[in-house]
């Protein structure tokens, strides 16, 4: 256990910032998932550049790698456009 009060506010912040990336991560996921399996070329050109936008702040705040933000993003994009 932790023996300084630094230490322990370390690990309660470390755990709500946990908690926020999972939900963020899991909330981008989720709307990709239904991105990929819609069927409506206007619903997907319309939701398309709010997903690049979830994809893209993962990515500034390091929960994904860029490398794969920029696959995502060229996937759906790909996705997309071949509807």
């Amino acid at each position: 256990m932790a023996n300084h009060k630094s230490a322990l506010k370390r690990i309660r912040s470390n755990d709500a910032k946990r908690l926020r990336n999972r939900y963020q991560h899991k909330t981008a996921r989720n709307a990709i998932k239904r991105l990929k399996s819609t069927e409506d070329k206007s619903e997907a050109t319309k939701s398309l550049p709010q997903i690049m936008s979830m994809i893209d702040k993962l990515a500034k705040k390091n929960i994904i790698h860029n490398n794969k933000a920029s696959n995502l993003k060229s996937q759906l994009t790909k996705h997309v456009t071949a509807m």
